[in-house]
C-alpha cells in the first residue's frame, strides 16, 4: 500500500465514522473506495476522506441520502478537471446555494431546539433546588438502604 491510500480502519478513525457506516455509504453509492489492495481491502484517498466528511456533516442536519448524493454530485461536477460550461456552472452553483441556505435554516432550528432544552434543564435545576428538605440534590442525596 502506498502513502496515498488508507485502509478503512484509518479512514474510520479520521472521520469518526464506524466501519459499518462507511461500508453502508459505499453500498448506497455515496463513496466508493478509490482502490483495492491485492488482498481485496478497501483503499481510500484523502479525497474519499473529504467526501465522507461532507456526508458526516450533512447527517446531523437531517439531509437524506438522496440529498447527500445530489450535493456530492454537484461538488464532483464543479471539481471536475473539465470545467462545466457557464450555464451548467451557474446551475450547479445555485443548487449548492440551495443546500447552503437549507443548512443555515436547519442550524437555526437546532439552535432553537437547544435553547428550549437548556431552558427545560434550568427549570428542572431550579425546581430541584426549591424542594424543601435536607438534601434535595439527587446527585448528592443519600440512597435509602
Amino acid at each position: 500500500m502506498d502513502d496515498d491510500h488508507m485502509q478503512i480502519g484509518e479512514v474510520a478513525a479520521r472521520t469518526e465514522l464506524s466501519l459499518r457506516t462507511i461500508r453502508h455509504y459505499e453500498e448506497v453509492g455515496l463513496v466508493i473506495p478509490s482502490a483495492r489492495s491485492q488482498g481485496g481491502f478497501r483503499l481510500y484517498t484523502e479525497t474519499d476522506v473529504q467526501r465522507l466528511m461532507v456526508i458526516r456533516r450533512m447527517k446531523p442536519l437531517g439531509f437524506t441520502l438522496d440529498e447527500m448524493r445530489d450535493l456530492l454530485g454537484v461538488t464532483d461536477r464543479l471539481d471536475a478537471s473539465r470545467p462545466a460550461d457557464r450555464t451548467e456552472r451557474a446551475e450547479l452553483l445555485e443548487r449548492m446555494a440551495v443546500y447552503e441556505r437549507t443548512a443555515a435554516r436547519k442550524i437555526e432550528e437546532l439552535r432553537t431546539q437547544l435553547s428550549r432544552a437548556e431552558d427545560f434543564a434550568a427549570t428542572l435545576r431550579a425546581r430541584l433546588r426549591s424542594v424543601p428538605g435536607e438534601d434535595t440534590d439527587p446527585r448528592t442525596a443519600a440512597v435509602p438502604g
